[in-house]
């Protein structure tokens, strides 16, 4: 009885952390008409381990609508600089 009341709590924390992990980004196809279907069986056939791989789902003309998805930050060109505002001269 004992080993049922501590896998309880286990079992539930691996059923939340499984469960929380997914990819929140949107796809569609610009050129072309599709249905639910077919982007649920590319989005099905490009997923491997439970990870979707791009390449794929871009090779079957999809394209992603929000490429970020949500919570992650974007990823700045290293040769670019921030816009600063233009300062202003005092005149002196």
């Amino acid at each position: 009885m004992r080993w049922l009341t501590l896998s309880i709590p286990v079992i539930l924390a691996l059923t939340v952390t499984g469960c929380g992990a997914h990819d929140d980004r949107q796809w569609m196809k610009l050129d072309q008409k599709y249905t639910t279907a077919e982007f649920q069986r590319d989005h099905a056939e490009c997923t491997k381990d439970g990870k979707l791989d791009d390449g794929c789902m871009r090779s079957r003309g999809w394209v992603a609508v929000n490429p970020m998805g949500k919570g992650e930050a974007p990823n700045r060109d290293p040769n670019t600089s921030p816009i600063d505002p233009p300062r202003r001269s005092r005149g002196y």
